[in-house]
This record gives C-alpha cells, sequence and structure tokens, in this order.
C-alpha cells in the first residue's frame, strides 16, 4: 500500500480506491479499475465538510501518477475526474481516444 503526503493530506492505494484523508480523517475516495491496460475511474467523492481543499483534484493527480507508473491510458468515467484531466494538458495525453 503506498501512500503520499501533502501536509495534512495523506492518500492511501487500496485494492480498486484511492482514499483521501485530510488531517487524519478520511475525506473522500475514487473508485477505479485497472483492465486490458486502461485505468477506468469509475466516481470520485469528497465529503461536502472538506470541500474547497483541493482533495478531488489530489486524488485525480495520484490516479494520474499511478498510471503513469503503470503505463496505463486513462478512460474518466468520472465527470469530475475527466473535466480536471482534459484542462490539465499533461494530464490529458494520458485519456483513451
Amino acid at each position: 500500500m503506498a501512500s503520499q503526503n501533502y501536509d495534512m493530506i495523506n492518500i492511501e492505494e487500496n485494492d480498486g480506491t484511492f482514499d483521501v484523508y485530510y488531517d487524519a480523517e478520511k475525506a473522500g475516495f475514487m473508485e477505479y479499475k485497472v483492465k486490458e491496460g486502461i485505468l477506468e475511474i469509475l466516481h470520485t467523492e469528497v465529503a461536502a465538510e472538506f470541500g474547497g481543499k483541493g482533495l478531488g483534484m489530489e486524488l485525480v493527480k495520484t490516479s494520474v501518477e499511478f498510471a503513469k507508473k503503470n503505463n496505463l491510458k486513462i478512460l474518466a468515467l468520472c465527470p469530475y475526474a475527466k473535466k480536471m484531466i482534459e484542462k490539465t494538458p499533461e494530464f490529458k495525453v494520458l485519456l483513451v481516444e
């Protein structure tokens, strides 16, 4: 299990989810699955009380880093993740056409 630390933000990689913690409290998650060389981002959710802290974008960044590290393309079925990836040129190149 890998984790990343950004001040009070910690992201844990689990089987099928990236879980984000803010100040040691679980704040949200991203559901994904990997099949045939593609990282499918299914759903991203951050609890309302943690809104505005950039946690959703941290989950997107984590998924992109995971895809790069594992030579995967990304299929963003989650509307939020798709929007964030499409507006970031260095992320957009990983999207499945």
